[in-house]
């Protein structure tokens, strides 16, 4: 995508850090935005900050882990702009640090609610409405370089940001027919609050097994005050989008410590000699199973109808 003139983005977690950084690089670009936050003053502050730029702006207070609040978001941004976005980012997330096995069930609950969950619901929510408007467009799903291994004292983060790798992975393979790009972008450091995420964590999920208080939050702004400055990252993702990039690495100090990861990785497979007969009959038995699938997928891909249901089911508990 190369024209974004009258296009219309949604953006999660889009009044402050990267979600803003985005918001205002891609309404320079001539987009209409639909910024959704958990946070009150920070969205009115976003709203006024682009309704005095002369910038089509509508805001949404958004909790993405609630299915059924994201439906009624899609729907309320449909009635506002007539259409779903043809650009869909999916920044928003949290992080809190701690030993990984002093976790609790409810640490899990909320970085995977929100880091994962919220991805998947943005996903199934405005997947089927983008196909069904015929518009093409790019989704762009927040990650992290995180994602690609694992850590000590962030492992739920990581184990989430993996998943949401994954997932950009397939669905860049799986949205190609229909002129909808996908990418994930994978940050190390930005200049954000996210170190403040704890106070957008909810009540029935408070109980922790980390310390948190204002001494390790306050190291947290430290560190993410030398972060990449949220405009920057967002334009890397702009020319990353327009070259149709799947993945979105604008942080040259990673390259040789994935370098390593993966050589690790890859060093560790066994040679074609170890069992060169066994290798064959299963790379053409998966060979033969991709082949078959791919051409039920084609032939089904006609009488599929992805508008059914889009606006008025009520998706399940996001319990």
């Amino acid at each position: 995508m190369t024209d974004y003139h009258g296009k219309l983005a949604f953006i999660t977690g889009g009044a402050s850090g990267a979600g803003l950084g985005q918001a205002k690089v891609f309404a320079d670009a001539g987009c209409d935005l639909v910024l959704a936050d958990v946070r009150a003053q920070p969205l009115a502050q976003a709203h006024e900050y682009f309704t005095r730029r002369g910038v089509r702006v509508h805001t949404i207070s958004l909790d993405i882990t609630d299915r059924a609040a994201y439906l009624r978001a899609a729907d309320e941004t449909e009635k506002v702009f007539g259409t779903p976005p043809q650009l869909l980012f999916n920044t928003a997330g949290v992080n809190t640090f701690g030993a990984v096995e002093k976790s609790t069930y409810e640490d899990f609950d909320w970085v995977m609610g929100v880091n994962l969950g919220g991805v998947v619901n943005g996903m199934q929510t405005f997947v089927p409405r983008m196909i069904a408007a015929g518009k093409g467009g790019h989704i762009v799903t927040t990650a992290s370089v995180g994602g690609f291994q694992g850590s000590a004292l962030a492992a739920i983060y990581c184990a989430a940001k993996a998943a949401a790798i994954s997932l950009m992975e397939s669905y860049h393979m799986a949205l190609q027919p229909y002129g909808i790009g996908v990418s994930v972008l994978c940050p190390a450091n930005i200049k954000s609050n996210i170190a403040e995420a704890t106070f957008t964590r909810p009540a029935h999920l408070a109980k922790t097994g980390y310390v948190v208080n204002e001494q390790t939050i306050a190291s947290l702004r430290q560190i993410h005050s030398h972060g990449m400055d949220p405009e920057e990252l967002a334009r890397h993702t702009k020319a990353a989008m327009e070259a149709n990039q799947l993945y979105i690495i604008p942080y040259p100090e990673e390259k040789e410590r994935l370098e390593r990861h993966f050589a690790d990785i890859v060093n560790s497979i066994l040679p074609m000699s170890a069992d060169p007969e066994g290798a064959r009959k299963r790379v053409e038995a998966l060979a033969n199973w991709s082949k078959s699938m791919a051409e039920s997928r084609k032939a089904a891909r006609p009488a599929a109808d992805p508008t059914s249901a889009i606006s008025t089911e009520k998706p399940p508990s996001s319990a």
